[in-house]
């Protein structure tokens, strides 16, 4: 199978904006969900700088153990969209359907969810593979600049194996999305953070690297996840 993702326009776009973005050094991050994945985000990005805002579904008064630990602020959904340069969406999956779109528009978004048919219950359009999660997402919030990331890794390893840029193994995490500036965004987030990053297409290509595929939580250095990307069958 051949997949031409990683020498198409869109990722040519991603590196010409990438170089745009070089130079960042600190943004304003704003994450829905607090549980295991909103947290790890917070504090990677806290570490490098970063300014981040927790929220969740019962008001950041539930936040109070957390703003403390994390030295963070703490908001309502609604104040951390309004806050974030970028905005994470660490939440179940079907919680974004009480997302209210406009809050979204213009937003550069995160969607790190998966689908976990057994938490989730089933979705018809997923399990036949007719669409894919941040497709659902996107369709949502339809003006939002919605990017796939931060979802096919596991928390307590984007915690401990981030690298020096350059580094001889330095694992890589996938991404994709149809606006190249905001991925490209995401991508110094990922360097940021100590990972190299593949480019796998549109936002259409998610599935590349859903729940169950090879590239699912299974470190892998630059090559090797760019070869189990093109290598994936639906």
């Amino acid at each position: 199978m051949f997949i031409i993702v990683y020498l198409s326009p869109i990722c040519c776009q991603l590196q010409e904006a990438s170089f745009n973005h070089r130079r960042i050094t600190s943004m304003k991050i704003g994450i829905i969900g607090a549980g295991f994945v909103g947290r790890v985000v917070a504090q990677k990005a806290i570490a490098v700088g970063h300014d981040v805002m927790l929220s969740n579904s019962r008001g950041p008064q539930t936040l109070f153990s957390q703003r403390a630990a994390l030295q963070c602020a703490t908001g309502t959904i609604a104040e951390a969209i309004a806050f974030g340069d970028i905005v994470v969406i660490a939440i179940p999956l079907p919680a974004y359907a009480t997302l209210d779109p406009q809050l979204f528009d213009g937003r550069i978004v995160i969607d790190a969810a998966n689908y976990y048919f057994e938490r989730d219950g089933h979705i018809a359009a997923l399990d036949r593979g007719e669409t894919t999660t941040s497709e659902m997402i996107a369709a949502h919030l339809p003006k939002a600049r919605l990017v796939k990331a931060f979802n096919a890794i596991r928390m307590v390893d984007l915690e401990t194996n981030g690298m020096a840029s350059g580094a001889p193994g330095r694992n890589a995490l996938p991404l994709c999305g149809d606006d190249a500036a905001a991925k490209a965004l995401v991508a110094t987030l990922y360097d940021q953070f100590g990972f190299d990053t593949v480019d796998a297409g549109l936002l259409a290509e998610g599935w590349r690297f859903e729940r169950g595929r090879p590239a699912y939580c299974v470190p892998m250095d630059r090559e090797t996840l760019e070869a189990t990307l093109a290598g994936t069958t639906r």
